[in-house]
């Protein structure tokens, strides 16, 4: 380094992170609530219950056991692996062995390792746009190339084969499969699902899904794994997953991935050294919620439904504003390329937005609600919101949109 010129402080490959967006949202809504003000947040993909109380349970009793008070296996606890053996079994008909299976901490550690152990540097991974923000991160922490491939409303946020097809090139190395979706709710049909595994099959690529909705679907649309609709895949698809969104265990941090058996141990070497175990009293929570019944997430989901109605019905109620009904997930994903470049009336003086960011960031100063742009996902020009909220808020939040937004010129 020659004298004189200071050395970067912070690593290129950690300064090229962006914060979560839909994190930074919530934290901002938070903090403006802890402030007094009336702010109503749908931003994070958080529900509003509480964990079930047999879960709660079974952490309390865990934590005054000795046993699990000491180191445990990196892979996750044996019990627990198996449970979630069983349970992907029962859910989507997927045959794995317990070695197949390893604990993380949270849904994030295991798209991060999952990358990190299949990636190396200059791969390309094809992500269907619009997508959760974390994932192009991880991508490249790993050194490897997200590649966007955008479906609009036009085609309720579904990619086609064509194209999937038309983005391959000598460096795809994975394609990435979310069904049900976050951010859109948008969920695959069981043909689509097939027809997509067996062209992933066809060109020889890994599959990554993440089915941490699984259970989130409505009007009679079924979930459909693409590990078990596409056989063809053999041992080239890793499932992620975690308890967080079905057992309402967002802060408990429980997700794994299964794979086969090489990338399994692969990425356990990794997560021994960073993390080490899971928090063992974490892991007898998510055993007693996989092996338990799924009563809670039904319960859950007449609630969901009928926010979904609602938030649906709201927002196309708003000139300019166009919302499919989502049928997995909590969120809609609303068009708003119809209000960009209109003016409103603010407290400053009138505003013209020109991008989804700009218009959100209105809105949260102006009616303080957040919700979350569609840069965060993918191209501009969109807006997420989770109805994983209360209904009175949520019925709050989409009155003021209307009235703000329906003051547009």
């Amino acid at each position: 380094m020659s004298a004189g010129i200071p050395a970067a402080r912070i690593s290129q490959r950690i300064s090229a992170i962006a914060e979560s967006a839909t994190l930074a949202v919530d934290a901002k809504a938070k903090a403006l609530k802890a402030a007094g003000r009336p702010v109503i947040g749908f931003g994070a993909g958080e529900p509003d219950f509480p964990t079930p109380d047999y879960i709660v349970k079974a952490a309390v009793e865990a934590a005054g056991q000795p046993k699990y008070h000491r180191y445990s296996p990196a892979a996750g606890l044996p019990e627990l692996k198996q449970a979630i053996a069983d349970k992907t079994f029962r859910d989507s008909g997927y045959k794995v062995d317990a070695s197949q299976v390893m604990v993380t901490n949270g849904g994030k550690q295991a798209v991060y390792n999952t990358f990190a152990t299949l990636v190396d540097p200059g791969d390309e991974v094809i992500i269907p746009t619009p997508f959760w923000t974390t994932y192009p991160e991880a991508i490249r922490l790993a050194g490897g190339v997200p590649v966007e491939v955008f479906a609009g409303p036009e085609q309720g946020y579904l990619v086609t084969v064509e194209q999937l097809e038309a983005a391959v090139t000598d460096k795809t190395k994975i394609l990435l499969f979310v069904s049900p979706s976050n951010p859109t709710g948008a969920v695959y049909s069981a043909e689509q699902v097939a027809e997509i595994g067996k062209w992933a099959a066809a060109k020889g690529l890994w599959v990554v899904t993440d089915e941490i909705y699984e259970h989130l679907t409505y009007d009679g649309v079924p979930f459909t794994s693409i590990a078990t609709a596409a056989p063809e895949l053999g041992d080239k698809v890793v499932i992620l997953n975690g308890v967080a969104k079905t057992y309402a265990m967002t802060g408990w941090r429980v997700g794994w991935m299964i794979g086969p058996a090489d990338v399994i141990k692969a990425a356990t070497n990794l997560q021994s050294h960073a993390t080490s175990n899971v928090s063992n009293i974490m892991q007898i929570a998510a055993l007693a919620a996989v092996s338990g019944p799924l009563t809670a997430v039904d319960e859950m989901k007449v609630a969901f439904d009928r926010r979904r109605k609602a938030i649906v019905a709201g927002l196309n109620a708003i000139e300019g504003v166009e919302c499919p009904t989502p049928t997995g997930a909590f969120y809609v994903y609303a068009d708003v390329r119809g209000l960009l470049g209109k003016e409103f009336p603010t407290s400053n003086g009138p505003a013209r937005p020109s991008t989804s960011a700009e218009l959100a960031s209105l809105i949260l100063d102006e009616v303080e609600v957040a919700i979350v742009p569609g840069e965060a996902f993918g191209p501009s020009g969109f807006v997420r919101l989770s109805y994983a909220l209360g209904d009175d808020d949520l019925a709050e939040g989409v009155r003021r949109l209307q009235e703000f937004l329906g003051q547009a010129k």
